[in-house]
């Protein structure tokens, strides 16, 4: 009896590609989350942007549902404890953190342009793509439409050369029927002429 041999589907390039990004992103979520710990288990202070330069990714990801809720409570466990600075020792004053918070906030207005202007870049190549699918489609339709002309045309040239040997035919039956017409008449008048003598 033969072995069975398991045949595991394989994966399209799209599930393969995708799988590759879920990898990529659980890792970059990994790093700013050990990021954020061993900031806080060091005493530096926590800021979106010391986040992702520790954790080696782009400063849009630290805002990202999940991650943003874990530097925000970091954040505020440092401001409880009255952080202070591990390079100068120096408590952090209320300036600066009116200072970083307008960078902040600047920060997530260029992210909010930015977002708005790959959303915007999306719907172009979105719209690129349907636009391809419409052409196929068209394309398709002219083929299939090409193709019907052809058969038609065969058709015609087909039905005109039988029409022209059904005219040629009815040409000969007509000629028949006159010289058979003919043929009788002259029959008759030759019994005619008999029957008078």
């Amino acid at each position: 009896m033969p072995a069975e041999t398991s045949t595991k589907p394989s994966r399209t390039p799209a599930e393969v590609l995708k799988a590759a990004r879920q990898r990529d992103s659980a890792d970059k979520r990994g790093r700013v989350l050990k990021a954020v710990q061993d900031m806080l288990r060091d005493n530096r202070r926590v800021t979106f942007a010391t986040v992702a330069r520790e954790a080696g990714v782009s400063s849009w990801l630290v805002y990202a549902p999940g991650l943003r809720e874990r530097i925000d409570q970091a954040r505020a466990r440092q401001a409880a404890q009255g952080h202070q600075d591990q390079q100068s020792g120096r408590k952090i004053s209320p300036a600066s953190e009116q200072t970083d918070l307008l960078l902040a906030r600047q920060e997530i207005k260029r992210l909010r342009t930015e977002n708005g202007q790959l959303r915007q870049q999306a719907r172009v190549h979105l719209g690129q793509q349907v636009e391809q699918l419409g052409n196929h489609d068209l394309v398709d339709r002219v083929n299939e439409l090409t193709e019907e002309n052809l058969r038609l045309s065969t058709a015609e040239r087909q039905a005109t050369a039988q029409n022209a040997e059904l005219q040629q035919r009815v040409t000969e039956l007509e000629d028949d029927l006159a010289a058979a017409r003919t043929s009788l008449r002259r029959m008759i008048r030759e019994q005619n002429g008999q029957g008078n003598t």
